[in-house]
């Protein structure tokens, strides 16, 4: 009897391959050198002056900003656009930033010419990196522009004239405000009011109409010095009316110096604004703890009870 025989199939195993080695590397930067980086910077130059350019001059464009979240802006501000414009290549982006800075710096000294400033900022550029591919140094090159400043501000300041009447106040802020007459005769309004060296503060109103309110008497950069001042609960204010006003150009730490002061208003039954170089020690002590209840401590004379009382340093300190 014969057994039939038994067949083996060996199958290939198959071949395991090793995962290939990724690497990514977001901290890798792209150098440019010489031409390159002057031209791929040039051309982010151009593409923001080119956006902001649109809006310079009374005839000037809108320009349509999409934002992340809410409705597009409409806007004719050029450090506005200025502000919004991100380009995708970095490259470009380098030199529309260069511009951005210009513009910026414009309006946070001068308040306004931020679109003119852009195109001259571009004209700059554009200049000084064709000087420099020609073979110029870019430290001469720098030299020489700001050399031209120099001569071209002292030109524009004796071209310059003064505005002073109320009539050429509304003409500037009406161009400012892109043609508003309404505006800029509520500016010019302003400004006659408050004088050239008053504040004015622009807020957002609760009606459908602009409204011009004024406020008589003087801002300083300083709040109180203690939060215990406060005596309204309308939020971190003090409002005193018809008040006593003690200036000090000292230090002032002990009660002594303050108390004819303090005897004065108490007397008058007014409140009492001290404005001194500082107010420490044991002076700013008691005010802050006895206000307004009667004072523990000793005086020379008797003072029955301390009116309201704030105080607050110099602008200068």
């Amino acid at each position: 009897m014969m057994q039939a025989g038994r067949v083996l199939r060996v199958l290939p195993r198959p071949l395991r391959v090793a995962p290939a080695l990724q690497c990514n590397r977001g901290y890798a930067k792209d150098l440019k050198f010489g031409a390159d980086a002057r031209v791929a910077m040039l051309q982010g130059v151009d593409i923001l002056a080119d956006a902001v350019a649109v809006t310079m001059g009374p005839k000037g464009r809108n320009v349509m900003i999409e934002k992340s979240w809410g409705s597009p802006k409409i806007t004719k501000d050029g450090v506005t656009v200025a502000k919004a414009v991100e380009l995708e290549d970095k490259n470009h982006n380098i030199g529309a930033r260069l511009v951005q800075d210009v513009a910026s710096n414009t309006n946070e000294q001068a308040g306004d010419g931020t679109t003119a400033a852009t195109v001259l900022a571009r004209t700059i550029a554009r200049e000084g990196f064709e000087a420099v591919s020609k073979g110029a140094n870019p430290h001469e090159v720098r030299r020489g522009v700001m050399a031209a400043v120099e001569v071209v501000v002292g030109e524009l300041r004796q071209l310059a004239k003064p505005v002073t009447t109320p009539e050429e106040i509304a003409q500037v802020a009406t161009i400012s405000a892109n043609g508003d007459r309404e505006i800029g005769s509520l500016i010019s309004s302003a400004m006659k009011t408050v004088g050239k060296n008053g504040v004015i503060t622009v807020k957002d109103g609760k009606t459908l109409h602009d409204e011009l309110e004024t406020i008589e008497g003087s801002k300083f950069d300083r709040g109180f010095i203690s939060p215990y001042f406060i005596n309204t609960n309308k939020g971190s204010r003090v409002e005193f009316e018809d008040a006593l006003v003690l200036f000090s150009e000292k230090k002032i730490s002990s009660i002594q110096q303050v108390l004819p002061a303090l005897e004065l208003a108490n007397a008058q039954r007014k409140p009492l604004l001290i404005i001194a170089e500082d107010i420490d020690g044991e002076a700013l002590t008691t005010l802050v703890i006895n206000r307004p209840v009667q004072f523990p401590v000793q005086f020379p004379e008797p003072v029955e009870e301390i009116s309201n009382i704030c105080a607050f340093r110099t602008p200068e300190h």
